[in-house]
């Protein structure tokens, strides 16, 4: 038997028994043998359509990880002279700032901050220091400070990777932290939210399915950020600490926070991540996703890459330090931002910078002694002006956790573990008052999408590329003249479509597009809840990308969280597969109907919302159990629920069509108060199934 794509192929037809003809018809054998056929036939047909879509789903797996290969390639090429960044700056810092669910910035409330204990040490003292970085969210750490206390002396930000314990990662650290105490400087050590004395959810999309989280533009990262950020406002109230004079640096986690703040606060005057350097073109084409926290990526919405990050530090002092057998941060990644970012360095020191520095070793995801020496060399250069070497030892005074713990009692009122629904500020919808607070309302919802949800939408036009596919219909072919297509929705990226044309050419006939689902690709005739429309009108059935095959949830995971690094969602994207069929079927297939109506069901119905809003030639969607908003299982599209929900999206589209199969939720009773307000109310309408809709 051949085999293609490792799948087992049924034999050649010139390996089947002797020709038909030699067996007589009336035979039984004859009979049985014709069924034979048709059945094996059928399997060969459906077993040559399988691998197609498996094709088409590796084609569109490969195109995120070209995007983002190309996006690293791009990134801060604009950049050529030193005006080129400044008159730039400012703006990429506000998007990433808005990238990581901190644009606005949440206020600056009391932190209510306490000591709640003191540990001696030959040589410092340890306090256990609790605050609130937004009111009941819960931030616990350890202050060090030499003795005896120093006054205005450089201090050292230290930023805890993802080490679990109930007291909290940072007594995972110490041997990171000491020798800073040891030689002057104060130092913070920060809990994460994940693992701090009041831990908070962390892996939302790596493993929780919550989607929601992109739809609010939620990373963790945010909150990790926002924590380290009222750190240094807590740093610039106490004597011991020159708030001129304050260190970044983390390893892992801690140094992907090191590299976010230190972008987007100024007060950080020198910087050391460790282990967490990387681009999106290195982690997409290594396939990363899966290795991956949720802090480590901002939200990519603007579509820009990590070096742009180090390029929002300089020209403040910035030492990377990552190692060579590093799976998840691996060299093509570091190297590449260090390469991109000491351009811009260079640009505004006028000249080869000494304020950007690189240091690899042949070793995994780990900070040995080695880095530990170099980020201290480079903190006592730029921060206490001595450029002496420094040994490669660390302390082994290590304290019991409980020892360094700040909360004695888990505060009842905490939000860290609820955090994930507020910091981005999920907008509440209103019913509009007046057909004008309603018309400056949409410009400002059509807007949001168009910049921070749909803004990858190609501009350049595509050709299509059309080709036709072998499928025969099976008996929808009796209703009308069937055929099947593939086009390109983008460049290497072909989607399938089944067209249902009436049996005598009517190119102005109405036209019913409905949208497949995962899980709708059973079989691969399926016209059961067509057939009162087949013959009547044209019906075209799309298969979006990501639709055809199984895909197992951690692959469709990896696949979700990658396409975020170039700015999209698997929902995005098939969003734009319906429109891009919409257009082919006027600028392709020439139809001209009368009508164009969108079709799907659940997550797929509320897609089709989107998909009419920017295809202004739709003149109606149709809903079968549409999702009413975008909280928890519902279509993921980034940044959405930071501007909008579905309902008031419904309302967007009046006064064209919506018709509801069913009895539409109570969440779309604002879509009717707006469609009243359009004088459009008698445009939604309610039915008993997809014909009634669409015949009504």
């Amino acid at each position: 038997m051949d085999s293609v794509g490792g799948f087992a192929m049924l034999p050649r037809m010139s390996a089947f028994p002797p020709p038909l003809a030699h067996i007589p018809y009336s035979t039984p054998r004859r009979r049985a043998f014709v069924g034979a056929l048709a059945f094996l036939i059928s399997l060969q047909i459906a077993a040559a359509a399988a691998e197609d879509a498996r094709g088409r789903h590796a084609a569109a797996t490969n195109q995120i990880q070209r995007l983002a290969a190309e996006m690293t390639a791009r990134c801060l090429t604009d950049v050529r002279t030193r005006e080129d960044w400044e008159r730039s700056a400012a703006d990429r810092r506000r998007e990433l700032l808005y990238m990581l669910g901190l644009d606005p910035m949440p206020p600056r409330t009391p932190l209510h901050a306490r000591v709640t204990g003191v540990t001696k040490q030959a040589g410092f003292t340890i306090e256990a220091v609790r605050f609130e970085s937004s009111p009941d969210l819960h931030v616990t750490g350890n202050f060090y400070v030499p003795n005896p206390a120093p006054h205005q002396a450089p201090a050292i930000l230290y930023l805890c990777g993802h080490s679990p314990g109930p007291q909290g990662a940072k007594a995972q650290y110490q041997n990171r932290i000491q020798w800073y105490v040891e030689h002057g400087y104060c130092l913070l050590a920060l809990d994460t939210l994940e693992f701090g004395e009041v831990p908070g959810m962390h892996h939302g999309t790596h493993n929780l399915n919550q989607w929601h989280w992109l739809s609010l533009g939620y990373t963790p990262a945010g909150t990790e950020v926002w924590n380290a950020i009222r750190a240094l406002d807590w740093l610039e109230t106490r004597h011991e600490v020159d708030a001129k004079r304050i260190g970044l640096t983390g390893i892992s986690g801690g140094g992907a926070m090191t590299w976010y703040v230190a972008a987007v606060d100024e007060r950080v005057a020198v910087a050391a991540p460790s282990c967490s350097t990387f681009t999106f073109g290195s982690q997409a084409a290594h396939w990363l996703a899966n290795g991956q926290c949720d802090c480590i990526y901002y939200h990519n919405a603007f579509r820009w890459d990590f070096p742009t990050v180090a390029a929002l530090i300089a020209p403040r002092p910035l030492i990377i330090t990552s190692g060579q057998r590093d799976t998840i941060f691996p060299p093509d990644g570091y190297h590449e931002v260090y390469q991109r970012g000491k351009r811009v360095f260079d640009l505004l020191e006028g000249g080869p910078s000494e304020r950007i520095r690189e240091v690899d070793a042949d070793v995994g995801h780990s900070d040995p002694p080695l880095f530990l020496a170099e980020s201290r060399r480079w903190m006592n250069r730029w921060l206490k002006g001595d450029s002496s070497p420094v040994a490669e030892d660390a302390p082994l005074l290590k304290l019991a956790p409980e020892k360094l713990v700040a909360i004695d009692r888990f505060p009842s009122n905490a939000m860290n573990f609820s955090i994930q629904d507020q910091l981005t500020r999920p907008v509440h919808l209103q019913r509009p008052a007046t057909s004008a607070a309603w018309t400056r309302r949409k410009e400002s919802v059509r807007a949001h999408l168009e910049k921070h949800v749909f803004g990858w939408f190609p501009r350049e036009p595509i050709p299509f590329e059309t080709e036709p596919s072998s499928g025969s219909g099976g008996w929808g072919s009796l209703y009308g003249r069937y055929k099947e297509f593939t086009f390109a929705s983008e460049p290497g990226v072909r989607v399938r479509v089944q067209w249902i044309a009436p049996p005598a050419p009517a190119e102005k006939a109405p036209l019913l597009v409905t949208v497949k689902g995962p899980g709708d690709n059973l079989y691969n005739s399926d016209f059961d809840e067509l057939l009162p429309l087949l013959g009547r009108c044209h019906v075209i059935i799309l298969s979006p990308r990501f639709t055809e095959t199984d895909i197992p949830s951690k692959e469709r995971t990896d696949i979700q969280r990658t396409s975020v690094w170039v700015g999209r969602t698997i929902e995005a994207m098939q969003v734009w597969d319906m429109m891009r069929t919409v257009e082919w079927s006027l600028k392709d297939r020439q139809l001209r109907p009368e009508r164009i109506a969108l079709y799907g069901r659940g997550a797929m119905s509320t897609l089709t919302l989107y998909a009419a809003l920017f295809a202004p030639k739709v003149t109606e969607v149709i809903l079968n159990r549409p999702s009413a908003t975008h909280w928890n299982e519902a279509p993921a599209l980034l940044n959405v629920l930071r501007g909008t929900d579905v309902a008031e999206v419904a309302g967007l589209l009046a006064p064209r069509g919506i018709k509801f199969v069913g009895a539409p939720g109570p969440e779309f009773e604002l879509t009717q108060s707006i469609y009243r307000l359009e004088k459009a109310s008698d445009q939604i309408q309610q039915a008993r199934s997809l014909p009634g809709a669409f015949f009504r």
